[in-house]
């Protein structure tokens, strides 16, 4: 059995937070190592303990979670972030996204997507609510991208039939492969099971794809891949 995920929970609504923690402490993949009710409290908490995962809500008070990300992360380097938070709306999905968040997920989702998004994170996926997804490729389609549209998503945005072919045909066959996979959001260890490949084979090949079609994630590539019809 491998080792549980260690996760530092984040939220100011102490019967939530307290929920959250009994929720997920009823599952042994995961291990609560600490919680806050603030980013002051968050950080203070990193310095004692380096979790593998921060769920943490948007509306704090002080510091709103989206604008605490890089302080997290350099408290915590290695750490993964996934948002949960009621905000639906699209500059605080983007701003998460732009600052480092490895996802973004509503409050309004199932415990069990919950769970399950949380080890994809872990993974090393990039988790995004459906209907958070979906607003996000829908700005995408509006013909106002401009220079500080987040995420670089111009290298994005959604492009003719075969301006996108010819995206793609940058891409070895292999690498298109493994572009589609990483769209349907498997990770890497999936996707070398499934390609009969070694994983550091998977992550040189993704490497590639970033570089050819100058994307710099994966959930950019999810992002492309929805906008153009590819998924």
């Amino acid at each position: 059995m491998t080792d549980p995920i260690q996760l530092v929970v984040v939220d100011d609504h102490t019967l939530f937070r307290r929920g959250l923690i009994a929720l997920l402490s009823q599952d042994e993949r995961f291990q609560i190592v600490g919680e806050a009710g603030d980013v002051g409290e968050a950080l203070r908490v990193l310095g004692k303990v380096q979790p593998d995962l921060l769920l943490l809500d948007n509306h704090l008070p002080g510091v709103k979670g989206v604008d605490a990300i890089g302080a997290l992360k350099a408290a915590c380097p290695d750490v993964r972030i996934l948002m949960l938070t009621v905000s639906e709306d699209e500059e605080d999905l983007s701003k998460a996204l732009q600052n480092g968040a490895d996802g973004y997920l509503l409050k309004t989702s199932e415990s069990d997507q919950l769970c399950e998004a949380l080890v994809k994170v872990h993974e090393g996926h990039s988790v995004i609510s459906p209907a958070m997804l979906n607003k996000l490729v829908s700005g995408l389609r509006q013909p106002h991208v401009g220079v500080n549209t987040p995420l670089d998503v111009a290298a994005a945005e959604p492009l003719s039939r075969a301006q996108a072919a010819q995206q793609l045909d940058k891409l070895s066959p292999r690498e298109k492969d493994i572009f589609l996979l990483v769209a349907k959001s498997l990770s890497n260890k999936q996707i070398a099971r499934d390609l009969d490949i070694a994983e550091t084979t998977v992550k040189i090949h993704i490497q590639h794809i970033f570089k050819k079609m100058n994307l710099t994630s994966r959930v950019q590539i999810a992002i492309f891949a929805a906008s153009n019809g590819l998924n």
